[in-house]
């Protein structure tokens, strides 16, 4: 058995004494006290410490709020211009609140639009507004109608519900009304007999400011020109006559329509025989309903006296100076031309229609004044 080995500790039996000699010297006026962290008890540590973390959390929740606040601002300037989209069941979307300035006949453009939302989707989302539980439609009636038929048709989820901006709450109800018209006025297809009916529907309404047609064309049709104001006049005039008898009056033509407000204004017996007309034999076609009002005209026109047969080869010709250079234009019987240094062909097809049509309703308003 191997011995073991032990180690001795010596631990001194009494504490060395100081020696006052060898205390070192403090100068004099040097704070001796011990730091406040020295001095703490654990009490006074952990209120410390909360308090930090209280005064941390304080700052974090300011932070989350100033972020939630600002988040909410954009949230409502977003909605007013349209821009948060959401998807919304169909059931949810009423009709009501607006009168539309959409004919109820069948749109024979719509198979068209349905056809475009099967096959790419919606592009373009429509607009409403939040009441109550539900919403009221604001833009956008023919593509909720599509989106009806091809749900009624199909029964597919995807067309249960249909991508809507949603339009912040309390703007005026002539706000709304002009959304509606702003939208559809960029659209070439909307008739003047459209928008006619929608300026009586307009009038007829205790919630509007409108007091008579010329104030509800005014309201509603503000971005428009005068002359285009002038026809929506012109036309809602008509309907005021014959409106109730006629099932296809988005139909008329411009011309059409003003020669028979022209013609039936002062005549009243006119007036009447033209609704019995309709009434006794109800077309059902547009067709058919056109050619009666085309005969109705024709049985009140007068007869124009007959103008001087213009000498052959007589023409006008004259320079004309734009922004964009000079313009020489030659005018003969059934025909103008206008010639300039530009390449025409370059402009978009659609800019030069609406160029065109632009120029012949100015010559038809200068020729309407005339008259």
């Amino acid at each position: 058995m191997s011995k073991r080995r032990v180690f001795d500790i010596n631990f001194p039996s009494d504490p060395p004494k100081p020696d006052a000699t060898s205390a070192p010297t403090v100068p004099a006026g040097t704070d001796v006290t011990p730091p406040l962290e020295t001095r703490r008890g654990p009490m006074a540590t952990a209120i410390s410490e909360n308090a930090d973390a209280l005064r941390v959390r304080a700052d974090a929740e300011q932070k989350i709020r100033a972020e939630n606040d600002r988040l909410a601002h954009e949230f409502v300037r977003l909605k007013k211009l349209g821009l948060v989209v959401d998807r919304i069941s169909l059931d949810l979307i009423q009709t009501s609140k607006l009168t539309r300035d959409r004919s109820q006949t069948r749109d024979p453009e719509l198979d068209e639009l349905i056809a475009s939302i099967r096959t790419l989707g919606l592009s373009n989302p429509i607009r409403v507004e939040q009441d109550g539980d539900g919403y009221q439609l604001v833009q956008g009636f023919r593509r909720l109608s599509a989106y009806r038929a091809l749900y009624a048709e199909t029964g597919d989820d995807l067309y249960a519900s249909i991508p809507a901006g949603l339009v912040a709450q309390g703007e005026t109800l002539q706000g709304l009304y002009r959304r509606m018209v702003d939208e559809n006025l960029v659209r070439r297809d909307i008739s003047f007999a459209e928008m006619a009916q929608l300026a009586l529907s307009y009038v007829q309404d205790d919630a509007t400011e409108a007091g008579t047609l010329e104030q509800a064309v005014s309201m509603l049709y503000a971005s428009t020109g005068r002359q285009k104001r002038s026809y929506v006049r012109h036309f809602a005039e008509l309907l005021e006559w014959l409106g109730a008898d006629l099932r296809f009056a988005e139909m008329i033509p411009r011309a059409l329509g003003l020669d028979l407000k022209k013609r039936l204004a002062d005549d009243g017996q006119q007036q009447a025989a033209l609704r019995r007309r309709l009434q006794q034999e109800q077309p059902q076609t547009a067709e058919q309903e056109l050619a009666i009002l085309r005969a109705a005209l024709e049985r009140v026109t007068p007869r124009a006296p007959k103008s001087p047969a213009r000498v052959d080869g007589a023409k006008t010709t004259l320079r004309c100076t734009v922004p964009a250079g000079t313009v020489r234009c030659l005018a003969r019987n059934g025909r103008i031309e206008m010639a300039m240094e530009k390449d025409f062909s370059t402009i978009d097809q659609r800019r030069l229609e609406g160029a065109i049509a632009a120029f012949f309703e100015v010559l038809d308003s200068e020729t309407e004044d005339d008259t």
